[in-house]
């Protein structure tokens, strides 16, 4: 989306004034990108609630807001870091490994075998594994969950997610770096455990 810059700013400005029925029109604007960063953040049904806490906290930061980058950018900061602390606040939802299918555990197994980044970013793509990643990134604390998922689930570089996160671009890295080292150890035990399983 396009916006004028100038457009955004002066609505802000207005908003600043005491004009803030003028919200609602930065609201209209915008609803669509929140929603598009947000559906690919937290579970489907809980979108609408999240769009709306990017919203609020749009509004209540409103005066800080710079104007040094596009509204659309700094909103698109909040709406990240808005799943972020729905992650944060969500306890951990069990799926039960058997509720896995064949599928989702040939998945598994290459993954573990994957060496390298790319491979990696291959196997996590694949979309027959989203149930499985699903359930794996749900076991992973918020940080690590929302890096892997800007990086190899949305496609950002690190530097494009560090501005996203307000984090540095080393610290995305290294919390990448740690979050794939996590995940693998969290799916080589689910797969143990699944091979103990069928062996007893």
């Amino acid at each position: 989306m396009q916006t004028p810059v100038s457009d955004d700013l002066e609505i802000i400005h207005r908003v600043l004034q005491g004009e803030i029925d003028c919200f609602a029109e930065l609201i209209a604007r915008y609803r669509q990108h929140v929603a598009r960063i947000v559906t690919r953040h937290v579970p489907g049904d809980r979108v609408a609630e999240v769009a709306h806490d990017v919203f609020v906290r749009a509004y209540g930061g409103l005066a800080g807001f710079a104007g040094q980058a596009p509204f659309e950018h700094w909103l698109s900061s909040i709406a990240v870091r808005t799943c972020y602390h729905f992650w944060r606040a969500m306890r951990r939802q069990e799926l039960p490994v058997s509720a896995l299918t064949e599928e989702h555990h040939q998945w598994m197994e290459q993954v573990l075998a994957a060496e390298s980044d790319d491979r990696f970013r291959e196997q996590v793509k694949r979309r027959e594994a989203a149930e499985l990643s699903q359930w794996a990134l749900s076991h992973l604390s918020a940080e690590n969950r929302l890096v892997l998922t800007l990086l190899y689930l949305d496609g950002h570089s690190a530097r494009e997610a560090a501005g996203l996160l307000g984090w540095s671009v080393a610290k995305v890295k290294v919390r990448a770096h740690r979050a794939r080292q996590t995940l693998r150890k969290l799916l080589r035990d689910e797969w143990e455990r699944k091979d103990d399983d069928t062996t007893q």
